[in-house]
């Protein structure tokens, strides 16, 4: 008999079944769908595929990629910040001796660069307070880069010391190499009490670079632009633009319209070569859009005094250069000399195949003098002053490390000395960081013999034979060691090679490699001279400007306004 409880919950007329074996019978239903499912799955999915070599390349080129860029944020991050806030630097230090060095160009910055300014009272005399990378110059006349990009302050330099540097934004004008002393007068347009005073000094580098010279041909001063300061570059791009307005004016004769577009550059070295590229670039990419009308008259020309342009690079690269201006429509004339310069026209001896000499006249707008250099008037008056500078023309003549002739403490580097080198940036630069060595070397050579006389006077004083011997043996190291750091080798340049933009996004290249010589020219080295020149760069943010200006132009052209 049932219970009430059992009729009480199940149905009238259904068999009842207990719940685990309901629960059983479903387990076994899972398990039999799992089974099928396993089953189609492993039929269905195919075997993976191997990965193929150009799959693995491309994804650890990626990787790479990736990475470095990472890695290269990060680097101008620091250099950024590093620039942004410096850190404290040691006081000047008037016991010390006191080293004075004039100029602030390629060889005083190389020096200052890699001098350990925590040994010296260093005192830095210029009448710019900024370092100037002169070969990008060429590119700042016509808008490519602007004049800030090249434009490293002084005292960013200075302040990135282990010690600090005085500077003094003067010029010198007086050296007296007898009683040491110089005269500077502050030549900025705003004078204080004092305008002019005197400064000691225990060494001095002389690194003034040198001016431009006319080689007294008549009127080239007073109608001819030069390229050598950010003032020159300047003129130079209002002077383009004056000269493309004036043609346009209205009712201006055909004649005058051509020598008002005659854009001369006298002077086939690389700063002439450059100058005329980088304006006929400018005349093709941006003039001759925005002012049509002066396609036809518009004309650049180069004039060499030698058989060809660029005479310090390969004659293959020589053929290129001239080769790439044929294309480009820029005029070369070589074996042509400069005899007179008026306002208006330039008169020239030109040397024909046959021998004979003509006189021909070129009638100009603009006329760029890149060629040639002459000693400041410092410098002449220190050479007057220095018997052994007599016979002396270029410059002060120096010894093999690098010390003025007929003096003592007095170096003298970069374009105001004269070598056995050519004046190149280049050179003034290895010159700069070799005098730093020198001037590391002898700081070191002063400390070890005042350690030796010091040792030697303890000696004399020595208690005992223990105490006397240990201090010989002592005195002997330090004098081994001294003789080491007095091997310092004379100066000697290694050439690492010559570069030059020819116009058309082209430029050539000379470079060396061990005792090997490599020539290369076009738009592939076009790429390396640009990423030369970015390296060179002395900090960060002159190197994100110059990329930023390249860019600009590409993607917006150049101005084309006078101011």
């Amino acid at each position: 008999m049932s219970s009430p409880f059992l009729r009480a919950v199940r149905p009238a007329g259904r068999s009842f079944t207990p719940r685990t074996t309901i629960r059983s019978q479903q387990l076994v239903q899972l398990r039999q769908i799992a089974r099928a499912r396993a089953y189609a799955t492993e039929a269905s999915t195919p075997a993976p595929k191997k990965k193929s070599a150009f799959a693995t390349a491309g994804k650890f080129l990626w990787r790479l990629t990736y990475g470095s860029a990472l890695a290269g944020v990060a680097f101008i991050g620091y250099g950024i910040y590093e620039a942004r806030y410096p850190v404290d630097q040691l006081p000047p230090d008037p016991s010390k001796k006191t080293l004075v060095v004039l100029g602030s160009g390629w060889g005083s910055v190389s020096l200052l660069k890699k001098l350990d300014t925590e040994n010296y009272n260093v005192v830095v005399v210029s009448p710019r307070n900024f370092f100037l990378f002169t070969p990008l110059l060429p590119s700042c006349t016509t808008g490519t880069i602007e004049h800030r990009s090249i434009m490293e302050p002084l005292r960013n330099i200075l302040r990135r010391k282990k010690a600090a540097v005085t500077f003094y934004e003067a010029e010198c004008t007086d050296i007296d190499p007898v009683n040491r002393t110089l005269t500077v007068r502050d030549s900025s347009e705003v004078k204080g009490d004092i305008a002019e005073t005197t400064l000691p000094f225990d060494y001095l580098v002389v690194g003034v670079g040198a001016q431009n010279t006319t080689f007294g041909i008549p009127g080239v001063e007073q109608n001819a632009c030069f390229l050598k300061e950010i003032s020159d570059a300047q003129k130079i791009r209002t002077r383009i633009m004056d000269c493309i307005e004036t043609a346009s004016f209205k009712d201006q004769t055909p004649e005058e319209r051509k020598r008002l577009l005659h854009m001369v550059v006298v002077g086939g070295g690389p700063t002439g070569v450059e100058f005329a590229g980088e304006l006929q670039d400018f005349f093709e990419e941006d003039l001759r859009k925005w002012v049509p009308e002066i396609a036809s008259d518009f004309k650049v020309s180069l004039v060499e005094a030698l058989p060809n342009v660029l005479p310090m690079f390969s004659k293959e690269l020589i053929t290129y250069t001239e080769k790439t201006f044929k294309d480009e429509k820029i005029d070369i004339h070589t074996k042509t000399m400069v005899k007179k310069v008026t306002e208006k026209t330039i008169l020239a001896e030109v040397s024909n195949p046959d021998g004979t000499k003509e006189l021909v006249e070129m009638p100009y707008g603009l006329l760029v003098w890149a060629t040639g250099n002459a000693p400041r008037p410092v410098v002449r008056s220190l050479m007057a002053k220095i018997p052994e500078q007599a016979k002396s023309r270029r410059g002060l003549e120096v010894n093999d490390y690098l010390v003025v002739n007929g003096t003592e403490g007095i170096w003298a580097l970069g374009d105001c000395a004269v070598t056995k080198y050519a004046p190149t940036a280049q050179v003034a630069t290895q010159q700069g960081q070799y005098l730093a060595r020198l001037f590391n070397t002898m700081s070191k050579t002063m400390a070890l013999e005042d350690d030796i006389a010091h040792l030697e006077d303890l000696g004399h004083n020595a208690a005992t034979a223990d105490d006397k011997k240990s201090i010989i043996s002592e005195i002997e190291s330090k004098a081994k060691a001294l003789r080491r750091t007095k091997r310092l080798m004379p100066f000697q340049y290694t050439h690492q090679g010559s570069l030059a933009y020819i116009g058309s996004d082209r430029a050539i290249a000379d470079l060396t490699w061990g005792d090997n010589k490599l020539s290369s020219s076009g738009q592939i080295t076009n790429l390396f001279w640009r990423s030369a020149y970015v390296s060179m760069v002395f900090s960060t943010r002159n190197k994100l400007l110059v990329v930023f200006d390249w860019v600009k132009v590409k993607l917006f052209g150049r101005d084309v306004s006078r101011e």
